[in-house]
């Protein structure tokens, strides 16, 4: 049976429980394991608003915006590479175009109907 004073549980391993300096790099780790981007709200606000833009009628206002953000979140994270999100603001930037390519497509489809 397992000391109860003891560092080490069972999802530990014993590199991290001997206090190496994996130990403290994991400590140190966010609590999102990197997916989310808190640090650059730029490319997360351009990656919701390119998703929500997939939304019909609700996409014309949002698309341009995604795609803004995503540039500047780009920009961001260009200046500080410490800070994440360059898969997020690509993706704001893509479906944002997308979306306005296809209002575009849409009202030209309209306008020569």
């Amino acid at each position: 049976m397992a000391d109860p004073s003891s560092p080490e549980t069972p999802y530990s391993s014993p590199v991290e429980a001997a206090g190496s300096p994996a130990a403290a790099t994991v400590a140190a780790a966010d609590a999102t394991g990197g997916v989310i981007p808190y640090k650059n709200p730029k490319a997360l606000i351009a990656y919701y608003l390119g998703v929500f833009s997939l939304i019909p009628l609700l996409g014309a206002p949002l698309a341009p915006v995604a795609v803004g953000l995503g540039i500047w979140g780009l920009r961001d994270r260009q200046r500080n590479p410490v800070i994440r999100g360059g898969a997020h603001a690509w993706v704001g930037i893509v479906l944002g175009t997308l979306v306005m390519l296809g209002y575009v497509g849409l009202l030209g489809l309209g306008f020569f109907a």
